[in-house]
């Protein structure tokens, strides 16, 4: 990672679009010294053009300090939505950086300035990205070891307690074999937020149907699974 004072960052172009926030390529480089490395930079929209939906079951539970803003950002005033772009990117930074640390398979979080968030950037050296699971018809044995890395990652979530909320093959990474956890803005604690055990449900029922649908694992696999995620989250069987 280049951490140098005199490090420019250049912006290549939009690597992904969304509800909340889009995508940027970024180069950052020392001129004139040949060091460079590329960054994804995730920048949530502004107070005008967010369209965060059902986004108070994902927060609740979670604190601000001024009784003021959780009342703008219960009223969706401009500072309201503003403030929650804010804790949007701030939960995701903070999500990473556990999870990263903790060995689970997430990029890893450079840096968190107001609503833009830098990553790591998972693709290859000359900027195309990791591909979602979505996008691969992967062969069996591909798939079975996929399964398994998305079990142990989803494990991971729920001994911190969480779910990932949002759960699907559209962010899930394959990195030429690594499985990523991408868009964690989101995460659910599943003992915090009363909706927690149901966020859970859903992204276990969500992503085991596109295994099944691809030949695995097979009937009873996402009750088993979520038996040992509600296990692992303490929150019982």
């Amino acid at each position: 990672m280049i951490t140098a004072h005199a490090a420019v960052d250049t912006d290549l172009g939009v690597l992904k679009t969304g509800k909340e926030a889009d995508v940027h390529l970024l180069e950052r480089g020392v001129p004139d010294t040949g060091e460079q490395v590329l960054l994804a930079a995730r920048r949530y929209r502004t107070a005008e053009h967010r369209m965060f939906h059902r986004d108070a079951g994902y927060t609740e539970g979670r604190r601000v300090r001024h009784s003021r803003e959780t009342r703008a950002m219960a009223s969706r005033t401009a500072f309201g939505r503003q403030l929650l772009a804010g804790q949007w990117a701030r939960a995701e930074f903070e999500a990473l950086g556990t999870l990263w640390a903790a060995g689970a398979p997430v990029p890893y979080p450079v840096q968190l300035h107001g609503t833009e968030l830098l990553l790591e950037f998972v693709g290859t050296p000359d900027g195309a990205a990791a591909p979602r699971l979505a996008q691969l018809r992967p062969e069996p044995d591909a798939l079975r070891g996929l399964w398994e890395q998305l079990t142990e990652a989803l494990r991971a979530l729920a001994r911190r307690g969480w779910a990932h909320g949002d759960l699907s093959a559209y962010n899930l990474l394959v990195d030429d074999g690594p499985l990523v956890l991408i868009d964690l803005p989101q995460v659910v604690d599943v003992v915090g937020n009363p909706q927690g055990p149901e966020f859970l449900g859903r992204d276990v029922l969500r992503i085991t149907e596109w295994f099944t649908a691809r030949g695995l694992p097979g009937s009873g696999s996402a009750e088993a699974l979520l038996g040992d995620l509600r296990q692992e989250a303490g929150i019982g069987p």
